[in-house]
C-alpha cells in the first residue's frame, strides 16, 4: 500500500478528520491533505509520526514475496545448538565440494 492510502486508512480507522489529525500533529489541515494526496511520497520519519499520531506504529520489514527459500527447514535449523548447525552446515559443504568435484570430471 502506498503511503497516502495508509495516511488516509490509518486516519479514518482512528476515526479522525484531517483537521484533527493535522492538530495532533502540529500542521495545517492543507499540509496534512498534501501528504493524503496520490503520488505524495513523505520520508519514513514524517509517515511514522503520522501514524503514532492516529495510534498506530510504523513495521517494515524486508523480504521475497517469491522467496526460495523454505522457511520450515530455516525454522528446524534455528531449533538446532549451535555446534549441530555447524556440523549441518560442514556436511552440506561436503556436499557441494563433492557435487563439484564430479561436475569437473
Amino acid at each position: 500500500m502506498e503511503a497516502p492510502a495508509l495516511i488516509r486508512r490509518a486516519r479514518a480507522e482512528a476515526g479522525l478528520t484531517q483537521q484533527q489529525l493535522a492538530r495532533r500533529l502540529g500542521v495545517t489541515q492543507a499540509a496534512l491533505a498534501r501528504l493524503e494526496r496520490a503520488g505524495a511520497n513523505p520520508t519514513v520519519a514524517t509517515l511514522d509520526r503520522v501514524l503514532r499520531a492516529t495510534g498506530r506504529r510504523l513495521d517494515m520489514r524486508l523480504g521475497r514475496a517469491d522467496s526460495s527459500i523454505d522457511s520450515t527447514l530455516l525454522r528446524e535449523a534455528l531449533r538446532m545448538e549451535p555446534a549441530a548447525r555447524i556440523a549441518a552446515a560442514e556436511r552440506l559443504l561436503a556436499d557441494a565440494e563433492a557435487i563439484a568435484a564430479a561436475g569437473a570430471r
